[in-house]
């Protein structure tokens, strides 16, 4: 059956309808992948420095013929597991920048029978493709607030209530403060963190409002796309306000349940912007369980912190919204309605 080579946007229209094989090896996979993606390697890691060895000291021939000879006895295993990976006896398939290793697998399956999409260009194309899209300016309106506020909370319900979210933070499983690592998964590459963001981003209507969270360039380890975060600092935002004593229940909630010595060390992390005493206060009131007074400490940073990063945007861009609730149904209500009022939806 032939193979049928196509272009990463008629590529990316197929990836939620037929299975898709990476070939690269485990780590290139590990560093970023398209997702849902399956790794079936045509080589290991070692075996493919040595193929890319023989490649710059003796040619191409003797490049293929080491990799033939990695290859060939696993050829049996790679077809089998496509076969298993595969729908319908379909399957996509695709390489670092869709050369042999891609092309090799590609006509062994379908030597085998099965109808094969190869990615043209491979993964380098796709991720120029992606970056590409995630820079495009688009209609999005940044949701912002002093910590405690309940915004991952708020832009569920509004997520619910029919409107376009990307929930930043749960891509990158981290809360984008030094607490904000407490109870995630490991963080993705800051590479593969961009192929997630665009799966999540690349059925919306751009013609409608996308609501994202505030984040700094990085949230813990991982970085935004330059470019797509630049936008965000362009967008309108809604800035909810509300007093420390609406906020600390919420914290004192999500925290308090984390075990008293990682609460220590993300303390730690800020000591230098608490100071030394405020700092020796917040870890003497963890260890006697006193968690409201500890999250009251900190909160004089991130308060401080958010109101000084507030100032960087341009006022007209800014909407403080004032709320004495954390309520996240009446909070998503008064945001929306200022969203409307604002023209911004």
């Amino acid at each position: 059956m032939p193979v049928e080579t196509i272009e990463p946007d008629e590529f990316l229209k197929y990836c939620g309808k037929y299975p898709v094989v990476d070939t690269r090896t485990p780590s290139e996979f590990f560093s970023g992948h398209i997702p849902g993606a399956v790794n079936i390697p045509l080589f290991s890691d070692d075996e493919r420095a040595a193929v890319g060895l023989a490649y710059k000291r003796k040619g191409r021939v003797e490049a293929i013929i080491k990799g033939l000879g990695y290859a060939g006895p696993k050829l049996q295993s790679k077809l089998m597991d496509a076969q298993r990976v595969a729908s319908d006896g379909k399957l996509m398939i695709y390489c670092w920048r869709g050369g042999m290793r891609s092309e090799s697998m590609a006509w062994l399956f379908s030597v085998a029978g099965l109808k094969v999409f190869r990615l043209s260009g491979g993964y380098k194309a796709y991720r120029h493709s992606i970056l590409d899209n995630l820079a495009i300016k688009r209609k999005t309106l940044i949701l912002g607030g002093l910590t405690g506020s309940g915004k991952t909370a708020i832009l569920k319900v509004l997520a619910e209530r029919g409107e376009q979210v990307v929930d930043l933070e749960a891509l990158a499983h981290h809360r984008g403060s030094a607490f904000g690592s407490l109870g995630q998964e490991s963080q993705p590459s800051t590479e593969h963190f961009a192929n997630i963001l665009f799966d999540a981003w690349k059925d919306f209507d751009y013609d409608r409002t996308i609501w994202l969270e505030d984040e700094s360039r990085n949230i813990g380890s991982v970085f935004l796309p330059e470019q797509f975060w630049r936008n965000m600092q362009e967008s309108a935002e809604i800035a909810l306000v509300s007093e420390p004593q609406v906020r600390l229940p919420r914290l004192v909630r999500e925290y308090s349940v984390f075990p008293p010595e990682q609460l220590r060390e993300s303390v730690r992390k800020i000591s230098r912007r608490l100071g030394g005493d405020r700092t020796r206060e917040a870890l003497e009131a963890i260890d006697i369980g006193d968690f409201e007074k500890a999250a009251s400490i900190t909160l004089e940073y991130y308060d401080k912190a958010y109101f000084h990063s507030l100032s960087q945007h341009p006022s007209n861009l800014v909407c403080r919204l004032e709320t004495n609730t954390d309520n996240a149904e009446e909070n998503a209500d008064l945001v929306l309605e200022m969203a409307r009022l604002k023209g911004l939806l």
